[in-house]
C-alpha cells in the first residue's frame, strides 16, 4: 500500500495530497459532527507536514469551539478537514479520499451523543 493519497471536495475546487501514513478511521457521533455532515464524521489523520492543499482559497474555516476549527469548500459545501489548534495533525474526512485507501474503521467516539435513528452494529469499539 502506498503512503500517498489524493482527495477532493465534490466540485474539485479543493484538492489535496497526503504523503505519509494515515491513521485508521475514527467515526465521531458528537452533535457538532452530525450537524456539519448530516450523519457522523468519519476521518483519518495526517501529519500537517504531509498534507498539501491546492485550491485553499476555496476553503472556509469555521471555528466550532475555542480550540478547534472545521474546513469546508465554499463552492460546493463539502466538509473536508478538522483541525485542533495544538495538534500537529489534520483530520481528513475519509469519504473525500479518492480510490482505495487501505484504511480500516478503528473506533466510534461520542456514541452517547449519536442520533436516535440508527444503531452501531459493526463490532468496532465504541466510546461513550
Amino acid at each position: 500500500m502506498t503512503n500517498t493519497h489524493e482527495g477532493s471536495c465534490l466540485c474539485g475546487a479543493v484538492r489535496y495530497t497526503t504523503d505519509g501514513p494515515l491513521s485508521d478511521v475514527v467515526a465521531c457521533h458528537c452533535s457538532q459532527c452530525r450537524k456539519q455532515t448530516g450523519h457522523y464524521f468519519a476521518s483519518t489523520n495526517v501529519a500537517d507536514d504531509n498534507l498539501a492543499i491546492s485550491g485553499a482559497e476555496h476553503l472556509e474555516w469555521y471555528r466550532a469551539t475555542p480550540e478547534a476549527r472545521r474546513a469546508f469548500c465554499r463552492t460546493c459545501g463539502s466538509t473536508l478537514f478538522w483541525k485542533h489548534d495544538n495538534d500537529p495533525f489534520t483530520a481528513i474526512l475519509a469519504g473525500s479520499l479518492d480510490g482505495k485507501t487501505g484504511l480500516a474503521l478503528k473506533k466510534h467516539i461520542f456514541c452517547a451523543d449519536k442520533g436516535d435513528y440508527y444503531e452501531i452494529g459493526d463490532g468496532v469499539p465504541q466510546e461513550p
